[in-house]
């Protein structure tokens, strides 16, 4: 049994230095957890994972205090990569992939499109670009787990306020769309696929008006499989009482 976890921590020296981090370390023991959004280098971040048994790889962003991927393992890799190949994605610290006797798993931070027109199609160019690259693993036969903030709300059951989503991006159609491809292609929505129905399961909620205490989320974290793998799942959950970030 191999317990992989993916969180968007939003900050990880906050997150450290408030003890909610090695809380979530201890309470949930993933042997792979995969952090997005850590928003630092590893010289600024107190190491409070290697006596718990991680070893850890970070992929920081150019730009200081933005963006950025850590993946903490307990089971050494066979390879680490950073990135996917295309700098100006790469730039951003956005995936590390860890390759493993039985499968890969990536640890990936979409972009956000709510900076304006240049955004929205960075990140549709980096859903397709990141797509092409699991299928390009895929079809050298490696076992794909992708997992991380897709910044996007598949679908209506995904999010409390679908009406009010449409004003803004997260829940176009257009980026909708790149989790149909991403299904479309043979991943499996670990979540979903075992919790078919269940409602008012979100990742994400806005600070503004206190919309966490009243579960007015968005469900835009996923862990995806390769179809090859779905049937070694055996639970996919959501640990919305986890604190320090806002997913």
């Amino acid at each position: 049994m191999v317990r992989i976890q993916s969180w968007n921590v939003n900050g990880i020296r906050a997150s450290v230095k408030s003890g909610h981090f090695q809380a979530w370390l201890e309470s949930s023991a993933p042997d792979i957890a995969g952090i997005q959004e850590a928003k630092a280098t590893p010289a600024q971040v107190e190491d409070v994972w290697s006596d718990r048994g991680y070893q850890a790889f970070w992929h920081p962003a150019q730009r200081a205090g933005y963006s950025g991927a850590l993946l903490l393992t307990r089971t050494p890799p066979n390879t680490v990569t950073l990135g996917i190949g295309i700098e100006r994605f790469d730039d951003e610290g956005r995936v590390i992939q860890a390759d493993y006797d039985d499968f890969t798993v990536i640890t990936a931070y979409f972009p956000n499109a709510g900076r304006g027109e240049d955004r929205m199609l960075y990140k549709l160019d980096f859903f397709h670009a990141f797509l092409e690259h699991c299928n390009a693993l895929r079809a050298a036969g490696k076992s794909v787990i992708f997992m991380g903030d897709l910044n996007v709300a598949h679908n209506e059951i995904d999010l409390a306020r679908p009406e009010e989503a449409l004003k803004g991006t997260g829940f176009l159609p257009v980026e909708r769309e790149q989790v149909d491809a991403i299904i479309e292609h043979g991943y499996v929505d670990t979540f979903r696929a075992l919790h078919p129905d269940t409602r008012d399961a979100y990742t994400f909620w806005d600070p503004w008006r206190d919309r966490r205490a009243r579960n007015i989320g968005w469900r835009i974290d996923y862990v995806f499989v390769s179809e090859d793998l779905s049937h070694r799942v055996t639970d996919a959950f959501i640990e919305p009482d986890v604190m320090s970030s806002d997913h």
